[in-house]
């Protein structure tokens, strides 16, 4: 069962809109490090879309992916990150001195400690203890205050996120991000992202689909689309652990085989920064017309895939991203275009996705094969 997910807020600022053109005509985006930027966080966004050959040849759709890996700090979450200081520092949040706080799984902690330094404050972080050793080390290589906070089972799934809030309580000299319900997240890809990617596709776009997290992409994106076309298909994709799926499909954030695998693999998957158990508030703004599930082994298997036949190094959720692609374009059919981000390099998950001894010692089997058939 599939319905429309929808509680777009209809006051949100609507952006520029693309200029239309012929079907398969597109232009890059022109803007990409072009010129001289006024500091770190004027370069931002602007990230190329590229169509990826391997996913376009076997599905029979043109697939194109947001290379948002490209951004300063290497991931999405920049345009998070620059989009709640700037929005922080015009309401008298961020003064400077003030140290700013979040719970993350990496890439937003990343962001905003590269960004909160690039404007003088001081960075605080909160993070689940599932998270690659590489962001860790990176977050604290960066200047961030790390806290490492357990994770095991439903109970205190999102323990770091209040070990966070709490940091916060009676502190005026501390800023608490709230990446999962601060609307800066859903403005940043609404205003920029999404406009990006369709002035880039000249209007030509039939689908989108994306995991998601605190769900400002996926909300972001699949609002503008719908408000230029509501016959755009936007998907989710969601990995194991996570209750999304199930909300999306029946309107109903568990159920009792989403429970099981909350217990044996903990809140999340290996998938770092995507799948959650709550409705936030950024993911109350998307416009979705179904889900699929990704398991963690069509992850892993599209992951060395695309590496293999496009070059493209990736982390986990820009592969799950990629999962999604593959059953969206075999639901649609043959010639529609459908656009995913790519939301970060595989140079954060070495140890991890691409390491063969923790790919044995967790069971996993890498498919070399060079058909799509790991997609279930």
């Amino acid at each position: 069962m599939s319905f429309i997910y929808n509680f777009f807020n209809s006051n949100t600022t609507e952006a520029t809109p693309a200029p239309q053109g012929e079907k398969g005509k597109f232009e890059q985006s022109g803007l990409f490090q072009v010129g001289v930027s006024n500091g770190l966080m004027d370069t931002v966004g602007n990230t190329p879309l590229i169509r990826i050959k391997s996913l376009s040849d076997a599905t029979g759709c043109e697939v194109y992916g947001k290379m948002e890996l490209m951004n300063p700090g290497g991931s999405a979450k920049d345009r998070v990150a620059k989009s709640m200081i700037l929005d922080a520092e015009e309401q008298g949040l961020l003064r400077p001195g003030s140290t700013i706080v979040e719970a993350t799984a990496g890439s937003t902690g990343i962001s905003l400690t590269m960004l909160g330094k690039s404007r003088g404050y001081n960075v605080e972080l909160f993070v689940p203890d599932n998270v690659s050793k590489e962001k860790v080390e990176l977050l604290e290589t960066l200047g961030a205050k790390t806290k490492i906070v357990p994770v095991v089972g439903m109970n205190n799934a999102h323990h770091f996120m209040h070990c966070a809030y709490q940091r916060c309580l009676g502190d005026k000299d501390v800023f608490y991000a709230n990446q999962f319900d601060n609307l800066s997240n859903f403005n940043a890809h609404y205003q920029t992202t999404a406009p990006e990617i369709y002035q880039q596709v000249k209007g030509d776009i039939d689908a989108f689909v994306g995991a998601a997290g605190t769900g400002g992409t996926i909300a972001g994106i699949s609002s503008f689309l719908k408000s230029k076309n509501p016959e755009i298909q936007c998907w989710l994709i969601d990995p194991p652990g996570s209750g999304l799926y199930n909300l999306v499909n029946n309107g109903v954030i568990f159920d009792s085989k989403d429970r099981l695998v909350v217990e044996r693999l903990g809140a999340r998957s290996f998938y770092e920064g995507v799948g959650v158990n709550r409705k936030t508030e950024n993911f109350n703004k998307a416009i979705l017309d179904g889900a699929f599930r990704g398991t963690e082994k069509e992850g892993i298997d599209m992951a060395h895939y695309l590496l293999r036949n496009d070059g493209l190094f990736l982390g986990g959720s820009s592969a799950l991203n990629c999962v999604g692609v593959v059953k969206l374009a075999r639901k649609l059919g043959p010639g529609k275009t459908i656009v995913t981000i790519l939301c970060d390099s595989g140079h954060r998950y070495t140890s991890r996705l691409y390491c063969k001894t923790w790919l044995k010692d967790h069971n996993f089997e890498v498919d070399n094969s060079n058909t799509l058939d790991f997609v279930l």
